[in-house]
């Protein structure tokens, strides 16, 4: 009997191989990736392709503080009205609204947040229009607010302020414009961000904890297990309800227990595998191991061209606000263009951020600056998009300061001269950005033949040099001790950086 029932679970074993679907269900199984949940199977992920070939994307930084902004400070004055109370910005914002009490506070601010003229789809055809590849919202920041519909906190845009899913209308009308859609989180910093420890003020309520905070003692510099369940449970709510192709962390995210961050990232990994798609995380500083998500720069950019792809978050605006501030100053096209530039021919992706106003519009000097950006890269796209870092990012005398392990917050008007190159490489075309119009002529001197660092180029491998959009070709010829010297059009195509794209014959 039992050699019986041996046989007879035999025989079933193999009927089930047979039957019509398991073969394909083996052969799935076998071809999906599975990330567990440890560093070393994470840090196996890699950076999706529409990233590399996307270049550059938008998001904005849109909740409370756009109304509670004072003139020293968007989305951090908050913190100093509650803990530095003889700052500038706090005394700006006691000056705006009042002194912080026991009965009134921030969550007093969030009506004003009205919201009454956003307009998801106008948004979205804007960034479109910017040239910008991907896009999105800050989710919550680390005034604990969130953005979207959650199940968590009764705190949130959907039941508060706008009373609109934000989040859920920015998606739709992002990927409705053939956009990859972004959303980015702070919450990790909730924590500190409110003394719930201090009976004086609004933030000790038990009552308002959902956006404060959990009330806890000064002394604990640590989240509680409640903390970092609602912090985990966020993060999968909108992986769930909105399937973001990028995920992007402020920093704060080391505050978080380990096993929760490699549970949430094994977590999105694998939901993207089983769909097919390719996803992208972004950290700061040493926030998460290498190789298990993309490395984020604030206010910063690479000195050098580095061997690994990383991405600068900077804002729009030349004050760093973030938030909406009146009277900002904001970056000319000529500098965002040039950064754009300098940043891909290092290996890196641009980031900017917006800062809309309370109600919903988008200032028009960011409208502008978007829409001149837009309309350079209609021209110049083709070195942009779809492109690689060549063996060096370029020369020529401007370039940022401070070594590539500290390099945020070295952004600055570094006033780029026509002697600033920048490559960036497509199949056989190599494209050298000059970063302010050369006048008659040009000389690469990169492309010596024998001169080191980069490819150089013999006169016989070259099949045209043109400006892009200009498109005739060019007259040149190569000084063996210069470089390669090129005519320039008569006319300049554009008002702000300028394209040679310098086609090679294919062969030997």
């Amino acid at each position: 009997m039992k050699k019986f029932v041996q046989l007879l679970s035999v025989i079933i074993l193999i009927m089930s191989l047979l039957m019509p679907g398991c073969s394909n269900d083996i052969k799935d199984s076998k071809e999906t990736t599975t990330y567990d949940a440890n560093w070393k199977s994470l840090s196996g992920h890699d950076i999706p392709e529409w990233l590399k070939d996307g270049k550059f994307g938008i998001y904005t930084h849109w909740g409370i503080y756009c109304y509670s902004a004072t003139r020293n400070n968007a989305t951090w004055n908050s913190y100093s009205a509650y803990h530095n109370p003889e700052s500038k910005e706090a005394q700006d914002f006691y000056e705006k609204y009042g002194k912080i009490t026991k009965d009134f506070g921030y969550k007093d601010l969030i009506p004003k947040f009205t919201a009454e003229k956003f307009d998801a789809e106008e948004w979205a055809e804007l960034f479109k229009k910017s040239g910008a590849k991907f896009a999105g919202p800050v989710a919550e920041h680390h005034d604990g607010f969130a953005m979207w519909n959650t199940k968590y906190s009764r705190w949130n845009a959907a039941q508060m302020g706008p009373k609109r899913d934000v989040v859920g209308e920015l998606e739709k009308a992002i990927k409705g414009q053939g956009m990859k859609f972004v959303t980015a989180f702070h919450h990790a910093a909730n924590w500190s961000f409110f003394p719930t420890w201090d009976e004086s003020t609004d933030a000790s309520n038990p009552e308002y904890s959902g956006l404060y905070g959990q009330i806890h003692k000064k002394e604990d510099k640590y989240p509680n297990k409640e903390f970092h369940e609602e912090w985990y449970g966020k993060l999968i709510e909108v992986v769930d309800k909105y399937d973001p192709d990028f995920m992007w962390f402020d920093f704060a995210l080391d505050r978080i227990k380990e096993s929760y961050v490699k549970d949430y990232v094994a977590y999105y990994y694998n939901l993207a595998e089983k769909a097919g798609k390719e996803v992208v995380i972004s950290y700061k500083q040493h926030d998460l191991p290498p190789g298990v998500g993309l490395f984020d720069l604030e206010l910063g950019q690479q000195t050098h061209l580095t061997h690994y792809n990383w991405i600068t978050d900077t804002s729009i605006d030349d004050q760093g606000a973030w938030g909406y501030i009146p009277g900002l100053n904001y970056k000319s096209v000529n500098r965002l263009i040039d950064n754009l530039v300098d940043r891909v021919s290092k290996n890196g992706f641009l980031l900017l951020n917006i800062g809309p106003k309370w109600d919903g519009t988008i200032p028009e000097e960011a409208k502008n600056a978007l829409l001149g950006m837009g309309k350079w890269l209609e021209i110049n796209g083709e070195a942009i998009y779809n492109t690689r870092a060549w063996t060096k990012y370029g020369e020529g005398p401007t370039n940022v300061e401070g070594a590539d392990e500290d390099a945020m917050f070295n952004e600055k008007e570094l006033g780029y001269t026509a002697e600033d190159i920048r490559f960036t490489v497509r199949d056989n075309i190599l494209y050298a950005t000059v970063l302010d119009w050369p006048g008659e002529e040009i000389t690469i001197k990169s492309l010596i033949p024998g001169k080191a660092g980069g490819y150089y180029l013999f006169p016989e491998e070259i099949e045209s040099i043109t400006m892009l959009g200009d498109g005739e070709e060019l007259d040149w010829y190569l000084d063996k001790k210069e470089g390669v010297k090129i005519q320039t059009p008569d006319e300049k195509p554009c008002e702000n950086a300028y394209v040679f794209k310098i086609v090679r014959k294919h062969g030997k």
